[in-house]
């Protein structure tokens, strides 16, 4: 046989053989070979730089933390199921590989005397090197199941840690803890079986019918050896035994499937599907036993006959058998059929969900009697939050933010402090590092990630915006933590020492900065100085225990090689006392030292023993909780004020049971994390603490001081929210029809996104309590109030987590939305804001709070105005109060109480000006208006002549900043003043 690669000894032409000529062909050159094997190398050796620099300062940061234990326990854990299922898959490969070739037939096609079936230059190829083909192929299967099974770590560490519920499933018998812990790992066993057979099933008919152990073109019966058809039958024999008990297994999905009204088994699954299941299974174990058969019978009738009985059954059973009993049996009398499935689906839901634990009684409790009536309302309603997050955030931003690399976030976050022996609700923001503020020439390598390297101090203002001694409403910001010397509540309460207030570990930390002292003792990294403006610069040195080293070479082309950063290795800011700190999102560090926790969306941060805390929320969750409703936690948890969730853990955000089992904690400067228990019957973290010893503290650990700021959480209360709406029903037939269910209404600021919950103090019933509150409407009817809800966000009370819902009769009462759209087209507020929304200025509505007030509710609204321009900010003017169906309004909120219990829809605030007629006039009226309004004192020009001399004082004091260097309080002064002035030009006319 000639070789293809042989150059002729001589060319051909049309006569016959050409001599060569004289010249020799060029020799092709070996150097771009040489170049493009250097190429490969290079790239290969970059790829596994790239992977091992990844490995290895993921090891460093665990290290780092504290939490090296995680990471080896996660590693060994897959390591060890990739070798498993990778050796399982390989030896299967390779064994039915080896056998197929060991045993081919002596005589094969294309040898003398047989018949060519053009297979001989494959099998030339590959005889010779036939182990190492095995080997290969072995070796790559291998791989794909050991990748694979890896990502099974979840369902494996639970399998191996299971633990009981203590409550059974009402069709199977069997506890919960099967169904959540052993059930999934199980099925992927099965399902690996399978694989195995299939992969192993073709690679030995392509091994045999290269050899000739298949002969496709063979009479019948002669088509496979005896050697073939004994492999290929006992493949097919494990087969279709594992899919028998893929069919037995399946039977308990049934109580967690998703049907087209519930969750859980229904009345086809029971009567029809679940029988075909089991029959299935038996007719599958029948056809394994025949395919063993076979490898004796030598005969493929019997198998045939009962693979095709078995694909005649899986048609007939489990397709048409359950459509004809459903469109027969269940849709034409869903509610009787279905009724008692859905008793079990309502009872599983409020279990998993621990809606079986609300209080739900119909509105009651002691009104406020007629003597004394506003001073009563004024007490229940004193810390009613008018700071709105949302709006402050930008009033924050101007105020307190002194250098342009500050930021706080968009929606601020809400908490409680005891001041004086009194809890008072608290909007706070931590003033955090945002490089983007940054001159664009400042922007470079050095600044971002050695000098501006972390956030400074807690700005905070009283919700109900009363100052400290928590005396009455003032027209401004309340500040309890601020850039001036005097803004400082929360730095006293933490100790004549203060707070430390900078904030390396926080939501906008930068992805990473290098810190540590230089070699010659100068600090580089810019802090921000507090009350004294004299400095313009103040530098400090990061020494918390987080953080990598990084001062040997090795380290650093690591972190070169992962930031794809030289400046790590050329920089001369980069030494031996250097760190670097990356990953640095408190949420994001929670979910890498605990892996199996859902954390909740939105981390809050508190003052807590000195140190600003970042505590968070960690939920364990399942999908496979039996016949409980299953559906997308971010559905479930979607409002206005929700952006992206970035839930992760699961395959799928869909859950049907929800804990609130662990709260951690993340230090804003030296980014210690601290899990503690929360749920402690929880069978899921019990589990999971199992997997991993230790890390989880008990819950008797958690300090006093940190105990005070724990909260109920969100996203676990919107949960809740969300499946009550439905599930405060417990009779099936109601619950299928669906006259009784609730909704949470729209937001009346964002009709395209449900109303957030609000925290605030709030009683329903069992004393002044602070709350997460939200409310629910008639579906469909959006404008009428069905019930009230909140939970005891307390957690030092015994009472913490009781949720109480407040059920109205059935007659109209005013929802969220209508009383939104009273107060937009009340003459009496529009004709009071008339002067502020006029030109350049805007109305900017507040959150819309609904409140218990004895047998009714009432409703409050601040109301800010905002000009035009990118230094403007809001400016709270008004209170709007619903109150008996009386719409009242003021420039505090009690006087907005005062104006509605008199009827009248105008201020009656001594101290605010009088509130325009109908149609403003051009000058003071001195006559009365057309409703009567209480006259302040002195009347409407010494009323003008008190604002100008305060108008006056702010100036003087802002001029007195100014002169102190203290730009901030200056512009905040003269913003004051500038009002003040407004406001007397308003009532000059």
């Amino acid at each position: 046989m000639s070789n293809p690669f042989d150059r002729p000894s001589a060319g051909s032409g049309p006569d016959g053989p050409q001599r060569p000529t004289g010249q020799r062909p060029p020799t092709a050159s070996r150097r771009p070979g040489a170049l493009v094997i250097t190429a490969i190398v290079l790239v290969l050796g970059f790829m596994v730089l790239s992977g091992f620099a990844s490995f290895w300062t993921e090891r460093l940061w665990f290290d780092s933390v504290g939490y090296r234990e995680v990471f080896t326990t996660l590693l060994l854990t897959r390591i060890g199921l990739f070798f498993v299922f990778a050796g399982l898959m390989a030896a299967t490969v390779a064994v039915t590989m080896a056998l197929a070739y060991r045993f081919r037939p002596v005589l094969w096609p294309g040898m003398p005397g047989m018949p060519d079936d053009g297979l001989d230059r494959y099998r030339e190829l590959l005889a010779p090197r036939m182990t190492w083909v095995i080997a290969g192929a072995a070796i790559v299967m291998g791989l794909f199941a050991g990748g694979s099974a890896t990502g099974q770590w979840r369902n494996y560490s639970l399998w191996r840690h299971s633990q009981d519920f203590g409550t059974t499933d009402p069709y199977f018998n069997k506890d919960v803890g099967f169904f959540v812990f052993d059930l999934p790992f199980w099925h992927y066993v099965v399902d690996f079986v399978m694989a195995v057979a299939v992969v192993g099933l073709l690679a030995s008919v392509l091994v045999n019918y290269l050899f000739g152990g298949v002969r496709l073109s063979a009479r019948p019966g002669e088509r496979l050896t005896s050697a073939a058809q004994i492999q290929v039958s006992a493949l097919l024999a494990v087969f279709v035994l594992a899919k028998a008990v893929d069919y037995w297994l399946d039977r308990f999905d049934l109580v967690t499937n998703s049907g087209s009204i519930f969750t859980g088994m229904g009345y086809t699954d029971a009567k029809a599907v679940l029988p075909a299941k089991e029959i299935l299974a038996g007719i599958a174990v029948v056809c394994a036993l025949l395919f063993l058969a076979n490898i004796w019978r030598r005969t493929w009738l019997l198998p045939s006959v009962g693979v095709a009985l078995f694909a005649l059954s899986a048609i007939i059973l489990g397709l048409i058998v359950p459509s004809v009993v459903q469109a027969i049996r269940v849709n034409p009398n869903v509610p009787d059929r279905e009724g008692p499935y859905i008793k079990e689906n309502i009872d599983a839901t409020r279990a998993a969900y621990q809606l079986d634990q609300i209080d739900v009684r119909n509105l009651s409790g002691t009104g406020v009697v007629e003597d004394g009536r506003l001073e009563a309302l004024d007490g229940m309603t004193s810390g009613i939050p008018l700071v709105d997050p949302q709006i402050v955030s930008e009033i924050f931003e101007q105020q307190q933010q002194v250098r342009a690399y500050y930021s706080v976030p968009n929606v601020l976050d809400v908490d409680r402090y005891e001041i004086d022996g009194t809890d008072r609700a608290v909007v706070l923001g931590v003033r955090e590092l945002d490089q983007s503020g940054l001159a664009a020439n400042d922007q470079n390598w050095s600044n971002l990630h050695t000098a501006y390297t972390h956030g400074n101090g807690v700005i905070a203002a009283f919700a109900n915006q009363r100052p400290e001694d928590d005396s009455s409403q003032q027209t401004g910001i309340q500040w309890a933590e601020g850039a001036e010397a005097d803004e400082d509540t929360l730095s006293r309460l933490a100790g004549p020492d203060g707070y430390e207030t900078r904030v390396y570990f926080g939501e906008q930390s930068p992805s990473y900065s290098i810190v540590g002292l230089d070699p010659d003792g100068k600090a580089v990294e810019f802090d921000l100085p507090r009350g004294d403006r004299s400095e313009e610069d103040v530098a400090t040195t990061y020494t918390g225990k987080a953080g990598v080293p990084i001062g040997n070479v090795f380290t650093q082309l690591l972190y070169a090689v992962k930031f794809s950063e030289p400046n790590l290795l050329l920089s001369s800011r980069v030494h031996d006392n250097s760190k670097i700190l990356y990953d640095r999102n408190p949420r994001q560090m929670v979910e890498k030292v605990a892996p199996w926790l859902t954390v909740d969306s939105d981390p809050y941060p508190a003052v807590v023993d000195g140190r600003i805390q970042w505590i968070l929320d960690g939920y364990t969750v399942t999908d496979k909780y039996p016949l409980s409703q299953r559906e997308s936690l971010e559905t479930m948890t979607d409002d206005s004020l929700q952006e992206n969730t970035g839930f992760q853990t699961l395959p799928t955000d869909e859950i049907n049971y929800l804990r609130n089992s662990v709260k951690a904690t993340v230090d804003a400067y030296d980014g210690t994390v601290n899990l503690y228990e929360w749920d402690e019957e929880d069978p899921i973290l019990n589990a999971w603490e199992a997997v991993f010893p230790d890390v989880v503290q008990p819950k008797g650990d958690i300090p006093d001081a940190l105990m005070e700021h724990l909260r109920y959480p969100e996203d676990f209360f919107k949960a809740q929210r969300y499946q009550f709406q439905r599930y405060h029903e417990t009779s099936p037939s109601a619950w299928f029809e669906g006259s009784s269910r609730w909704e949470v209404p729209s937001d009346p600021q964002r009709n395209s996104r449900l109303q957030p919950p609000y925290r605030l103090f709030t009683d329903t019933g069992e004393g002044d309590t602070w709350s997460l509150t939200s409310v629910y409407v008639p579906r469909d009817k959006e404008n009428n109030l069905a019930a009230y809800m909140a939970v005891n966000s307390d957690a030092t009370s015994d009472e913490y987590g009781k949720v109480s819902v407040l059920q109205l009769p059935n007659e109209p009462t005013g929802g969220p939305l209508q009383i939104a759209n009273t107060f937009a087209t009340n003459e009496d507020v529009s004709a009071a804001l008339l002067p502020y929304t006029t030109g350049d200025a805007d109305r900017v509505p507040g959150n819309l709070l609904t409140v218990p007030i004895g047998n009714s509710f009432m409703y409050v609204q601040p109301v800010y105005t905002r000009r035009d321009g990118a230094s403007n900010f809001p400016i709270l003017r008004f209170v709007l109060v619903s109150y008996n169906g009386n719409v009242g309004i003021g420039t505090s909120l009690a006087s907005a109480i005062e104006d509605s219990l008199t009827g009248g829809g105008s201020s009656t605030d001594p101290e605010s000006p009088e509130t325009p007629t109908e149609t403003p006039t051009a000058s003071p009226s001195e006559s009365p208006t057309a409703e009567p309004t209480t006259p302040a004192p002195g009347g409407t020009q010494a009323q003008i002549r008190d604002l100008l001399q305060q108008a006056e004082e702010k100036f003087t004091q802002a001029d007195e900043a100014q002169r102190s260097g203290n730009s901030v309080k200056w512009a905040r002064l003269m913003e004051e003043g500038r009002a003040l002035i407004e406001e007397a030009v308003r009532l000059a006319g």
